[in-house]
């Protein structure tokens, strides 16, 4: 049997993981060893902020649709203004309500107007 040498397939592993360290500082753009290592962590992190910049914009959609509630009726909070959205039967995200509290604020009022309506039926 003849004798198999890996040298092409390390070559393309090795290949792979210097083209993804691309742009970073020093041994670790170039050097196999020390790019696998910025590389891996770079991948953890990704997977995490992945998970972060969800809720991220969460908090920041439900900020904005908490000033924008409070801006039109002090005595009105967020989780009154949602729960008088659920009585009322309307079922909007928090990013469209962010987005309407922002760029449409007299659709964002008159849905508003529907919820307080509903909390007080």
């Amino acid at each position: 049997m003849s004798r198999v040498k890996g040298g092409t397939v390390t070559h393309a592993r090795h290949k792979k993981v210097i083209k993804a360290a691309k742009g970073y500082y020093g041994r670790r753009k170039s050097t196999f060893k020390v790019a696998r290592q910025a590389v891996d962590k770079a991948n953890q992190y990704a997977t995490r902020d992945r998970k972060n910049r969800k809720r991220n914009f969460r908090a920041l959609w439900i900020q904005r649709i908490n000033a924008a509630v409070r801006s039109h009726d002090e005595a009105l909070t967020y989780s009154r203004f949602i729960n008088g959205l659920s009585l009322a039967g309307i079922e909007v995200d928090r990013k469209v309500l962010a987005d309407l509290a922002v760029h449409e604020p007299d659709a964002f009022v008159a849905i508003m107007k529907q919820a307080q309506d509903a909390l007080a039926a």
